[in-house]
Order: structure tokens, then C-alpha cells, then sequence
């Protein structure tokens, strides 16, 4: 089954074409990070134009990349939910046309279902098993006890962790993205700043937005006294918390569940940090995360996502498909 997949849910246009559901063909990515990067952020409208502008070289640059026609593709699959919805509407008109002329069914994917699945490109599943979703607008744990069964156990109370990277590094006076940054400079730094830990007890959710205060209220005091602010310590110290919270979260659940694997899914899945301190405490499970070209947004994670998707219920979309900002996985 050859699936053509398209990805717009944020500031990557993406389209990628994916055989039975493992076999990456094609995934070609254009990148928005340079033109959001002056602004420390992504600007909505500004990410919509850019979608509007790469989304049918992106597909047609997919297709001949992996070496089909148009005829050999048999499903084409659009990320649907959640996102900034200027920008999903751009993929799914895209998609929509696409299908339509083509006479090619159609199907919308959970953007989150779609990075859980990304991890397939590196292994199986092995159920039941808990993943840690981390990005810049997501922070989840999630069980599945088979495909496409979702249960949302613990979520983020306020800031993503993703989120409060970015904040830390716009503070610091970093570039943006500020995770991949934040990250290199922990490796080198030490463990000196005493920064909270917010594990609220008894519970699996998540909260970041003390310890972002935290950090930002430890800046502006070390300027008001005129203390210089070593870098590379507060990198440290502030993704030590941050993985000291989500691993121990992570390892508290799976062993709860009594999981055979853990998934890490999304744009911090990347991060060394995170992973190290995973592979380190974790015991008699498997880890699977994605290799890094494919822990950031991208098309061949939908793809895989909708093949399972339709081989668990053969449901397909319409052309009344459409787009939402919010995110129903395992809210049902």
C-alpha cells in the first residue's frame, strides 16, 4: 500500500510517500526556522503564506523523489489536528485537491498519533507500552495496549516543555529554536543553579511554568546585583529538572502498567539529554525513539500513522475533512 502524506501543522511544509506502512520512499521537508527565528517564534499568518507557497513543490518533489506515478498511490493522508489552523487548512486543501483530481481516497491524521508512529520507522511496538510525547505544544504520557488505543494518563497543567525551552533561551539571549541550543550548552555546563522540581504528587501530569519563572526571576536578580550569569551552568541546571521530572514520571508509569516498552514521540525527543537519563534508569523494557531526522515535524510520520489507522478500521475521510487547533488523541 503506497500512501502520499502531507504535513503542515506548524512551520514545516512536508510531504513524504510511505510503502505498507514502514518503508519511507520519500520525505522532503521545507523548513520555515530562518524566517521565524526574528521574531523567537512562530508568526501564524506568516507560517500560512509559506505553507501556500511550498505546498505542490513539496508533493511534487515527494512523488518523483520515490520513483511512482501518481496511479501506484492508494490512500493520500493529511495531518488534520491539532495545529495552528491557518496552517493545517493549507495541507488539507492541498490534500483535498490532490484526491479529488486524482481520484484517490482520502484520510486525516491525529498530528501526535503521527509522531507516536514515527517510532516504527526505528522498531515495533510491543503493547502494551507508555510514550512520553514532548514537543514545543505537547507534553503527554500516553498508554496503548494495541494499535491505534490511546489513553491519556498525564498532560501538562500550563507550559510545554518544548515551550519553556524556547522562553529560556529567548531570556538568555540564545537563538531560536531553543531546545537544540539549551541541550548543546547543558552538555558542557554543571549542575550549579538550585532550580525546583515540579513532580506534583500523586499525579502524572506535568507543569513547567514555575521553573520557567524560577529561571527567569534568577536572571533578573543576578542583573539587578550585577552577578554574572554563567550560561552553560543554568543550561544545565535547568534541563536537569526538566528530565529529572519527565523520566521519573515516565518510569513511575511504566512500571505501574507493567509496560514492555517506552516511545519518546515529538521535536524533544532529540534532545541528548533526555535520552541519556532515560537509557540510564531504565530497567528490563525497551527504549524506542526516532532517529532525529524524523523527531521533528515531517510527513513520513503521517504516512506510517494512516496506514495503521486504516488497517484497523478502513475508515476513510471526505471532502467535508477539516481542520481543528485542538488535539482529541486519547480524549475520547
Amino acid at each position: 500500500m503506497i500512501i502520499l502524506a502531507i504535513e503542515t501543522s506548524c512551520d514545516e511544509t512536508s510531504a513524504s510517500v510511505v510503502k505498507n506502512g514502514k518503508v519511507v520512499l520519500s520525505n522532503i521537508i521545507v523548513s520555515q526556522i530562518d524566517i521565524h527565528a526574528e521574531f523567537g517564534g512562530v508568526v501564524p499568518e506568516i507560517a500560512s503564506r509559506h505553507h501556500v507557497v511550498s505546498v505542490t513543490k513539496v508533493i511534487e518533489k515527494a512523488i518523483e523523489e520515490a520513483k511512482i506515478t501518481i496511479d501506484q498511490i492508494d490512500l493520500v493522508a493529511v495531518t488534520k489536528e491539532p495545529g495552528l489552523i491557518g496552517a493545517l487548512l493549507v495541507g488539507i486543501n492541498a490534500a483535498k485537491a490532490f484526491a479529488f483530481i486524482n481520484s484517490i481516497p482520502i484520510i486525516g491524521v491525529n498530528h501526535i498519533k503521527g509522531h507516536i508512529y514515527a517510532n516504527l520507522i526505528e522498531g515495533e511496538m510491543k503493547f502494551p507500552l507508555v510514550t512520553l510525547v514532548v514537543s514545543g505544544g505537547h507534553t503527554e504520557l500516553i498508554l496503548m495496549e494495541k494499535h491505534n488505543d490511546f489513553k491519556l494518563i498525564g498532560f501538562t497543567l500550563d507550559d510545554a516543555v518544548g515551550e519553556a525551552y524556547d522562553k529560556i533561551a529567548r531570556v538568555l539571549g540564545l537563538s531560536y529554536p531553543g531546545g537544540p541550543v539549551v541541550d548543546k550548552l547543558a552538555a558542557i555546563g554543571n549542575d550549579s543553579y538550585d532550580l525546583p522540581r515540579a513532580y506534583l504528587k500523586d499525579s502524572y501530569n506535568f507543569s513547567f511554568s514555575g521553573l520557567k519563572s524560577a529561571v527567569i526571576n534568577l536572571i533578573h536578580n543576578c542583573k539587578q546585583r550585577g552577578e554574572e550569569i554563567r550560561i552553560n551552568d543554568l543550561c544545565t541546571s535547568f534541563q536537569n529538572s526538566v528530565t529529572d521530572v519527565l523520566v521519573k514520571k515516565t518510569l513511575n508509569l511504566a512500571e505501574e502498567y507493567q509496560v514492555k516498552q517506552i516511545l519518546v514521540a515529538g521535536g524533544v525527543a532529540a534532545n541528548r539529554g533526555l535520552k541519556e537519563k532515560l537509557l540510564k534508569n531504565i530497567k528490563n523494557r525497551e527504549l524506542l525513539i526516532p532517529a532525529i531526522e524524523y523527531c521533528t515535524d515531517n510527513a513520513a510520520m503521517i504516512g506510517i500513522a494512516a496506514y495503521y489507522q486504516y488497517q484497523d478500521n478502513k475508515k476513510l475521510s471526505d471532502m467535508s475533512l477539516n481542520g481543528s487547533p485542538r488535539n482529541s488523541l486519547g480524549r475520547d
